[in-house]
């Protein structure tokens, strides 16, 4: 699993790939969505048991589902991969990519099911890069409305529920948050610092048959960046390849 080219098992099976736009996109649902903690606070709970790291490769998996349902839909998919490589290549060292930094002035509307729904998931992911990077014990936040909206946009929501339950047990056992049970500032003031949390790859969301390790995931994420076109993706601050 080198590249974004391959597509994973478990999309595939929840036929994501190329199936008709046909979930619902109703202003209840876009301000539901942009407004996720209400009601899921048993969910926002979960993901507060996940580290930094490990949220953030699951960021990437989420944003890799809605990439691949509206892939063909939208001339947005390629900006939408691009911030993918830059994800995973943030989980390796944050400060070799840029900010993924989208609609700052809020100039397009989440109305249309596609682009608004890509709309959502991409704010979404700019608020949770924002908060990596500043070291937010509150980084998980961000994460249920990405959850929620990959889900609702998935025709086959078992594959999808089964698939998140699986991951998330496997996130609490190697990527264990260190202070989910803390009295946290509300202020959001306090810096948490990941850095020597450990690495996760791609594999560990959509590869059955990889065998979670540090060195295992140090391996695979190298793999996935020396594979990268550098020049081609402006998110990424790595040094150039040797020619």
């Amino acid at each position: 699993m080198r590249n974004l080219n391959n597509v994973p098992k478990v999309i595939m099976e929840s036929k994501c790939i190329g199936h008709a736009i046909d979930f619902k996109w109703t202003k209840k649902k876009i301000n539901k969505l942009l407004d996720p903690v209400e009601g899921n606070e048993g969910l926002e709970e979960t993901l507060m048991q996940i580290n930094h790291k490990g949220s953030v490769g699951l960021t990437a998996a989420l944003l890799e589902w809605i990439y691949w349902r509206f892939t063909g839909y939208t001339q947005a998919a390629n900006d939408t991969q691009k911030r993918i490589e830059a994800i995973w290549c943030s989980v390796k060292n944050r400060e070799q990519t840029k900010p993924l930094l989208f609609d700052t002035d809020f100039e397009i509307p989440a109305t249309g099911s596609v682009n608004g729904a890509l709309w959502i998931a991409l704010m979404n992911v700019s608020m949770i890069d924002a908060r990596y990077r500043k070291g937010s014990y509150f980084l998980q936040n961000d994460l249920v409305g990405l959850v929620l909206l990959a889900r609702h946009i998935t025709p086959k929501k078992k594959k999808f529920d089964n698939w998140f339950a699986k991951t998330i047990v496997n996130l609490m056992h190697s990527h264990s948050n260190p202070y989910k049970n803390d009295v946290l500032d509300e202020s959001d003031e306090a810096v948490y610092d990941s850095l020597n949390e450990p690495v996760i790859c791609r594999e560990f969301f959509f590869d059955e048959t990889f065998e979670y390790s540090v060195e295992a995931s140090e391996n695979a994420i190298h793999a996935f960046i020396d594979n990268l076109d550098l020049k081609a993706n402006s998110f990424i601050n790595l040094p150039k390849k040797a020619s």
